[in-house]
C-alpha cells in the first residue's frame, strides 16, 4: 500500500508540472453488494461511501482519473427476493478500500475554458484493487479471520457531469466493479482450514456498486488543446 501511495503521488506530480488542467475533488454516495449474500439488485446503495478523485482532463473527450474510496460494504440475505436467502439468514459487514485509476470518456466536448457552462454524459473504465476483510460463516454468524485480501477487478462508471459553479465541477455517477475474487462476502473462506465452511455458487465471481455524487475543482493553466489567450 506505502509503494502504490508513493507511486501515485509521483503521477499527480508529473501532471502537476505540465501545466494540464486538473480536477480534484471527493466522492460522497452508496455502496451495495452483488454475491452470494443479500440482495442481486444491481442499483441498491445501503451502505456509506467516501472517497477522493483526481482527473487530468488530456483533451475536451478523455480524461485520466484516479480514486481512493472506502465503504462500509453490506449485505443482508433478509433484503434478498430469494426465499432460500431469506430463510438462511446470512448477512456481514466488511470495511473495503478500492484504489482505481483509468480513462474517462466523455459523450460530448467538455472544455472548461470556454467561459460557458457544459455539460455531458461519461463513461469511466480501468482497474480497481480493493482490500477487504475476510471472514467465513459459523452457524450463520460472521465469523473474522483476521486478516485481509486485496480483490482486483474492471471498473464500469456511467455519470453526468455539468461546471455549474464556476471552477467546481458536480456529477452524478453509479458504479460497477467486476472482482476476479469470491472472498468479499465470505463464500469462500481464504484461510484453507475453513474451506469446509464455503458455499454459493463458485463459478460466479463478486461484484459491488459505487452510486453517488462527485464535486471536483479545476485548476492549472489551459492545456494545448485549447486556443491561447
Amino acid at each position: 500500500m506505502k509503494h502504490l501511495t508513493v507511486l501515485i503521488l509521483s503521477i499527480l506530480s508529473f501532471q502537476l508540472s505540465h501545466s494540464q488542467i486538473n480536477e480534484i475533488g471527493v466522492f460522497v454516495g452508496g455502496s451495495n453488494f452483488i454475491g452470494d449474500v443479500g440482495a442481486t439488485n444491481y442499483i441498491s446503495p445501503d451502505s456509506p461511501t467516501l472517497g477522493l478523485i483526481y482527473k487530468w482532463n488530456a483533451s475536451p473527450r478523455h480524461s485520466w482519473r484516479a480514486s481512493l474510496i472506502y465503504s462500509d460494504l453490506k449485505a443482508n440475505d433478509i433484503d434478498s427476493d430469494d426465499p432460500r436467502r431469506i430463510q438462511r439468514g446470512y448477512n456481514f459487514d466488511s470495511n473495503l478500500l478500492e484504489v482505481s485509476a483509468g480513462i474517462e470518456f466523455t459523450f460530448f466536448d467538455f472544455n472548461l475554458h470556454t467561459g460557458e457552462k457544459v455539460a455531458t454524459p461519461y463513461i469511466y473504465t480501468g482497474i480497481s484493487v480493493a482490500k477487504h476483510d475476510n471472514h467465513y460463516f459459523f452457524n450463520g454468524v460472521q465469523t473474522s479471520e483476521n486478516n485481509s485480501s486485496w480483490a482486483y477487478g474492471i471498473p464500469m462508471a456511467l455519470g453526468l457531469k455539468a461546471n455549474l459553479l464556476g471552477n467546481i465541477v458536480m456529477g452524478i455517477e453509479v458504479g460497477a466493479r467486476y472482482t476476479f475474487s469470491d472472498e468479499i462476502d465470505g463464500s469462500i473462506p481464504n484461510n484453507i482450514a475453513n474451506q469446509q465452511f464455503r458455499f454459493g455458487n463458485i463459478n460466479n465471481n463478486d461484484w459491488y456498486v459505487f452510486s453517488g455524487l462527485t464535486l471536483t475543482y479545476t485548476f492549472g493553466l489551459n492545456p494545448c488543446y485549447c486556443p491561447s489567450n
